[in-house]
């Protein structure tokens, strides 16, 4: 009977490929390196369309809080074409 120690050791395997010929040498770090110029600018630029829309819908929600304000005042918008001269009124 035959013990787990007692098994003949493997054989290492030996290397066929030359290393050199698998790396991807610099081709391969060019195109890393164009990637990450790529993927930091389209992150630049989706944090500046972000930050844009939000701001937009800060001005939005002053302009509506004002215009809210100003209902609620009692003080409308003028309407029609009213720009304050009386000349073309009748008596």
């Amino acid at each position: 009977m035959l013990a787990f120690g007692d098994a003949t050791p493997m054989p290492t395997p030996s290397m066929t490929v030359d290393p050199e010929s698998v790396t991807p040498g610099f081709v391969g770090f060019a195109i890393v390196v164009v990637l990450v110029a790529v993927v930091v600018l389209l992150i630049w630029d989706m944090n500046r369309r972000i930050r844009r829309v939000r701001y937009r819908a800060e001005v939005r929600e002053e302009l509506d809080a004002e215009e809210a304000a100003a209902r609620d005042a009692g003080e409308a918008a003028p309407q029609g074409d009213d720009d304050g001269d009386d000349s073309d009124r009748t008596r």
